[in-house]
């Protein structure tokens, strides 16, 4: 195992589009969603093998540190970097690079998500592998996931040429998630990559673009890393974090980069769990492609119909349901179409408008 190699894993978000199984509190990085491990667990479980534990890192918010801890117990306290408030994923990568510098001065890092699903893990280090090695000649390197379906959901990548390393590709450009026949258009013609949200850089060149194309945040990191090693360090970073811009790793540098590469992630399996109707293609069905998760259930006439609650004890019944999700919780009772679950970000922000948060 390379010891110039780490994981950076992004779990600090908020995520209620599991809502309302997932809140602030809670969020679906930490839900125990599949046989009885979290998003966050299965996450860490599968850099086994290609990073040793230390190598590990987790950038994350205080309020989430103690939890996602107790979840992973062999992941050193000191690998968890706290993260003030959420300012994107810009501020995240950034952070993650000065402390990683600190640490190694030749440190490249894997940009990784706590809510994905990736079954095929032979296949996850084969890529890992050869982003490293590009992202060591000083690339910028991301993950593509190949569409399965003209999806509106996710970014996509432009693929250009081919290089040298089999899979590996020059970006031609990020596009933001795309309308209907935008993404008709993309899926027909071939030659584009979902984004996963996934790099590999060296953690220097990183900071690099940084400089360049955001030195308003560049500033301000490396004003961090001259306080790293001091004792007003949790103070400083307090005080400077709020006046860092939120901004998205994509729109803030990977848009205007140069030597940006994109990794074929065919075969690797992968899912976003970024609603109920992703839950269908991770949990067997029965044979009426039924879901039930943690309640008791009768369904009499029901089918592809999906149930999860937080009180196992209670009984949830159907009659005549198809196509049907139901999330029940202490708080709150989610029922919903499938298909329609993405709406649940309408449900957040009426909570939020009507001063209801104590619901989120």
């Amino acid at each position: 195992m390379n010891k110039d190699y780490f994981a950076v894993i992004m779990a600090g978000g908020g995520g209620t589009r599991l809502w309302p199984l997932s809140t602030i509190d809670h969020p679906k990085q930490m839900l125990e969603i599949i046989n009885g491990r979290s998003l966050f667990q299965i996450s860490v479980e599968r850099l086994k093998n290609f990073f040793e534990m230390e190598q590990v890192f987790v950038v994350t918010v205080k309020d989430q540190v103690q939890d996602l801890s107790f979840q992973v117990q062999s992941l050193p306290n000191s690998n968890f970097i706290i993260e003030p408030m959420p300012r994107g994923t810009a501020s995240v990568v950034g952070l993650a690079a000065i402390h990683l510098l600190k640490k190694n001065r030749n440190a490249v890092m894997a940009v990784l998500t706590a809510d994905h699903v990736i079954k095929n893990i032979e296949r996850f280090h084969d890529l890992l592998q050869k982003a490293f090695l590009l992202a060591q000649r000083d690339y910028l390197v991301t993950l593509g996931i190949e569409p399965t379906y003209a999806a509106t959901g996710y970014g996509y990548i432009k693929a250009g040429s081919k290089l040298e390393t089999p899979e590996a590709f020059w970006v031609e450009r990020f596009i933001e998630k795309p309308e209907k026949d935008t993404a008709d258009k993309f899926f027909r013609k071939g030659g584009y990559f979902w984004n996963s949200g996934m790099f590999i850089w060296r953690a220097e060149r990183i900071l690099s673009e940084f400089k360049k194309q955001m030195p308003w945040v560049y500033d301000k990191l490396i004003a961090i890393y001259d306080h790293l090693d001091t004792a007003d360090a949790d103070e400083f970073i307090h005080k400077i974090w709020p006046t860092v811009e939120k901004q998205t790793i994509d729109y803030g540098i990977m848009e205007k980069a140069d030597e940006v590469v994109v990794l074929s992630g065919k075969d690797l399996q992968w899912r976003d769990i970024g609603s109920w109707d992703s839950i269908y293609d991770l949990l067997e069905p029965d044979d009426k492609g039924n879901i039930v998760k943690n309640s008791k259930e009768v369904l009499i006439d029901s089918e592809n119909v999906l149930i999860f609650s937080d009180d196992p004890k209670k009984m949830i019944a159907t009659i005549g349901l198809k196509d049907i999700v139901i999330v029940n919780c202490d708080k709150a009772l989610l029922i919903c179409k499938k298909g329609e679950s993405q709406r649940v970000k309408d449900i957040i922000e009426k909570l939020k408008g009507n001063d209801q948060k104590e619901y989120l």
